[in-house]
């Protein structure tokens, strides 16, 4: 069943903006809560890896053995997973490691900070833009077929754009000391997502179908378990408060297999 695209493009959107509310945490606090920062990122892994493993390659086997039998089906799966996984690698590694935004901004650098820090915030919204889209894509393409699901993958994308919101954020205030500037380089980064859910859905709407769904969910699991993996638990270590990450990532667990049972069709 496929539902609105307009209530998927709005968590699509929602989702992505919520780098604005890193913006605004960076320019109203005066500290950074670390233990808070890790194990948001470490329960937004554990929602994006719980999906992924439990419900959407499961939901991917169902219909593409459906339309390849059971053997076929299997394998379209397991192509489909990894070729999300290579894809999501490969936008990872054209973005220049330098540049690249996995390494953690804290409030406490608006001190001091030198002026080319503003090439520095710059570059890492384009990053962080660049990163953001194919997570709007798995947005968009997951509240599409299950509205239950679109939410916790839009809520656990929202939680870890919050930390990328403030990478952007410090270096551009510490350049230019413009709150203006800060907040719209912030909430611009995020714009990635829901233009990644238009594209999405106006190249595949027309042929979606059971097939192309069950390669779709596959690919998308594949992404987010990389995500979770490369991007979130690294960054969540970063923050220097390992065990708030781990008690993040099995929260994030078990608030997903509590509400998915709860909702069960």
């Amino acid at each position: 069943m496929i539902h609105s695209p307009w209530f998927a493009l709005t968590l699509s959107a929602l989702a992505g903006l919520a780098t604005g509310i890193g913006g605004i945490i960076t320019l109203f606090t005066k500290s950074t809560n670390r233990r808070f920062l890790s194990a948001s990122l470490g329960f937004s892994a554990g929602v994006m890896i719980y999906i992924s493993l439990s419900e959407m390659l499961p939901d991917a086997r169902r219909l593409l053995s459906a339309e390849l039998g059971a053997r076929g089906g299997g394998w379209a799966v397991v192509l489909a997973f990894f070729a999300g996984i290579a894809v999501t690698a490969l936008i990872d590694f054209l973005v220049p490691e330098p540049d690249n935004p996995h390494e953690p901004h804290t409030i406490e650098e608006l001190h001091g900070c030198p002026p080319k820090f503003l090439k520095t915030g710059i570059i890492t919204a384009l990053a962080i833009t660049i990163h953001n889209f194919p997570e709007g894509i798995a947005t968009m393409m997951t509240a599409l077929h299950d509205t239950h699901v679109g939410i916790s993958i839009a809520f656990a994308v929202a939680m870890h754009n919050i930390p990328e919101g403030i990478a952007v954020a410090v270096p551009i205030y510490c350049a230019t000391k413009s709150r203006s500037k800060a907040l719209i380089w912030s909430f611009a980064s995020g714009l990635a997502e829901p233009l990644g859910a238009i594209i999405a859905y106006l190249l595949l709407a027309p042929y979606l179908g059971s097939a192309l769904l069950g390669i779709i969910f596959a690919a998308v699991a594949g992404i987010m378990v990389f995500i979770s993996f490369d991007e979130l638990l690294p960054s969540a270590h970063e923050y220097g408060h390992h065990h708030y990450a781990v008690y993040g990532l099995i929260s994030g667990m078990a608030v997903m297999a509590v509400s998915l049972v709860a909702f069960e069709k």
